[in-house]
């Protein structure tokens, strides 16, 4: 069934409700957010009884490494990356501060379907990879401001290497999402729009967890 844009929107704090959300978001994650309504249930469950676990156990299974702990990022690679699928947590009361949208790797998603179909840590593959990471130093490089990344685990312990970051692109954009159903796609980073680069990696400092989970 299609909906107008004023239904999404409309239909925004229905969605943010069954997540627990905060309702200060900015428009430009709302339109993101609104697009896939009928999910807000399951993402809602899967958010409490999946994710926010798997980051917990993480951040204590790498609590030598993880030297800020007030702020984590949770990337949920099982939506679609037309949803604003990136969650930045406030650990003290496991609350979500911020939702945005981010890309996943042409390696992950052939077809360019919007979907993640396959994970990787293979040098190479452009493919997105799972799993924990600590998030290193700012640089300035070809994207602009960006957020080096560490992998901590066998299934991303390649991230480095590869050159996996946070960094800002313009193919990630809400009014594709919108049109399109989906957004573009990376070389494997977590790339977010450019008008929200600076706050995702003033909150996710340096020696932060950022998860990712399929």
């Amino acid at each position: 069934m299609d909906l107008s844009r004023r239904q999404l929107l409309g239909g925004l704090g229905l969605a943010t409700a069954a997540l627990g959300l905060p309702k200060g978001i900015g428009a430009e994650r709302a339109s993101a957010q609104a697009l896939d309504l009928t999910a807000s249930d399951l993402a809602r469950d899967r958010f409490h009884t999946v994710l926010l676990p798997q980051a917990r156990e993480a951040l204590d299974r790498h609590a030598a490494l993880i030297t800020d702990r007030a702020t984590v990022g949770l990337v949920d690679f099982a939506a679609p990356s037309r949803s604003a699928r990136f969650y930045l947590l406030d650990m003290a009361d496991g609350q979500v501060i911020s939702t945005h949208l981010v890309a996943h790797g042409r390696g992950s998603d052939p077809g360019n379907s919007g979907w993640v179909q396959t994970l990787s840590n293979r040098p190479g593959s452009n493919a997105s990879c799972e799993g924990a990471f600590v998030t290193g130093q700012t640089y300035f490089g070809e994207h602009g401001r960006s957020r080096r990344l560490i992998g901590l685990e066998p299934r991303n312990d390649m991230a480095e290497a590869r050159a996996i970051v946070i960094h800002a692109a313009s193919y990630v954009d809400p009014d594709m999402a919108s049109d399109l159903g989906r957004i573009g796609r990376s070389q494997g980073c977590f790339a977010v729009t450019p008008r929200e680069i600076d706050d995702v990696l003033e909150l996710l400092a340096p020696g932060s967890l950022l998860f990712a989970a399929k």
